[in-house]
Order: C-alpha cells, then structure tokens, then sequence
C-alpha cells in the first residue's frame, strides 16, 4: 500500500484529540507512515496513556474509529508499479468532495 497525508488538517484534527486526552487526564500519541509500506510492515499505531485504564480502553477505542473516518490520508494499492486509489476501502471526510458547476 502506499498513503499520502494532509498534514494541516490531520495537525487540526490531532490537536482537538489532544485537547481532548489532556481534559480525561490522558496522553494521546500516533504515527502514520506515508509513502510506500510494503508487506509485513506496519503503517499505523496509535496508544493512550492514562493513569485510569478505563479511560485508556475508552479513549483508543474512539480515537481509532474518529481516525478511521476523519484522518485525511489517503490509501493506495500498489499494483505493478503504480499506485492506484483504493476507493472502495476509504471513507469520505465529511465535508470533502468534489466542486462542480452546473453541466
């Protein structure tokens, strides 16, 4: 696979998360390759850290799901060479989309 990222709006994004850990008394971390990740590599992680393990469980658990859905990266199969969009495994940013006029 292979992803592009937009980091304005995934800074954006991961800040209010981080607003939010800070507010349950909790640290959230994450890392996301860019580029190209080949089998057997890893291209996400994610942990929240907190004194309060329910807090912890509650916290991954939303953030990964928010992160599913609302993280601008972008995902690509890499297929003889070239990278090709995987649109049936993306989830549209809310908001986003196409600009048309009328035809």
């Amino acid at each position: 696979m292979s992803f592009d990222i937009y980091e304005p709006i995934l800074k954006k994004w991961f800040d209010e998360w981080q607003k939010r850990a800070r507010a349950a008394g909790a640290i959230v971390k994450m890392a996301h390759s860019r580029g190209d990740v080949f089998v057997h590599e890893s291209s996400y992680i994610a942990a929240v850290f907190s004194p309060k393990r329910r807090v912890a469980l509650d916290m991954i658990d939303e953030f990964v799901e928010d992160f599913k859905a609302g993280a601008p990266i972008w995902k690509y199969d890499l297929k003889e060479g070239s990278r090709i969009y995987a649109a049936e495994r993306s989830t549209p940013i809310t908001g986003s989309g196409l600009l048309g006029g009328e035809s």
